[in-house]
């Protein structure tokens, strides 16, 4: 009898923000196929007799291909195990869910998507950023910093599309991003922000101009991951500082 998949998104990296619905699928695990930016506390909600193997992938590191994970979804799948396919952020928000989920119907495996937090919305708010808000952003644009060659961005309707536009993957080609934003008419002065292991107490950030982005992001030393908002809306983050501020000095 062929076993099932859960494809399981397990939020920004902050714990508490893993859903119930996770929490119950990976104690249903027999075996769990782990990205490398998931955060391993997630891993006690396994069976003490769940096999655990690490996919990684991260930018310039060796990595798990995506058709070996896929067959071995399937492998596993096919023996009439419940297998946990783990990952950071959402599934279907740059996390190849859509490839893995065809790839499985294909084989004619029984797969379930569990939605997690996606860190493109999880990370801001940790900052004190709302990424709409009436007075600032009509919406939001979320976009990848790495693109499949002959995959170019369209750089003026990104700028000119008056949304808050959140970068996955962004800071390896950082100066290319905001170089182009600007050249295609975005406001130099526009407010941005990098932040890096959002949701954990490691958190860091650098907040400035758009064309000063990549300097700050130099001086205070950030690397992936790490998610990049740019827009108005970031000018709240200050003010979330400066509240933060206060109430200390009170």
């Amino acid at each position: 009898m062929a076993g099932k998949v859960y494809l399981i998104g397990a939020g920004p990296g902050d714990l508490e923000l893993l859903t119930l619905k996770a929490v119950r699928a990976l104690a249903q695990a027999d075996v769990a196929l782990v990205d490398d930016l998931v955060n391993r506390e997630v891993l006690q909600f396994l069976s003490p007799h769940a096999r655990v193997m690490e996919v990684g992938k991260r930018g310039g590191r060796r990595a798990t291909s995506q058709a070996f994970i896929e067959r071995q979804m399937v492998q596993f799948a096919r023996h009439g195990l419940c297998v946990a396919r783990v990952k950071g952020g959402d599934p279907f928000v740059f996390g190849r869910g859509g490839e893995e989920v065809e790839a499985l119907r294909k084989a004619g495996i029984e797969v379930e998507v569990v939605n997690g937090i996606t860190a493109g919305i999880g990370v801001p708010a940790a900052l004190g950023i709302p990424l709409t808000h009436r007075a600032y952003s009509h919406g939001v644009t979320f976009i990848t910093g790495h693109v499949k060659e002959g995959g170019e961005m369209n750089w003026e309707a990104l700028a000119h599309s008056g949304t808050t536009l959140v970068i996955y993957m962004g800071i390896a080609h950082l100066h290319e991003i905001t170089a182009r934003l600007v050249t295609a008419g975005l406001p130099a002065h526009t407010p941005a922000a990098a932040i890096q292991h959002g949701t954990l107490p490691s958190q860091r950030e650098a907040i400035s101009a758009l064309d000063g982005l990549p300097e700050a992001v130099r001086r205070a030393g950030l690397g992936s991951p790490a998610i990049v908002v740019i827009g108005e809306v970031v000018n709240l983050a200050a003010l979330a500082h400066e509240a933060h501020a206060l109430r200390r000095v009170a």
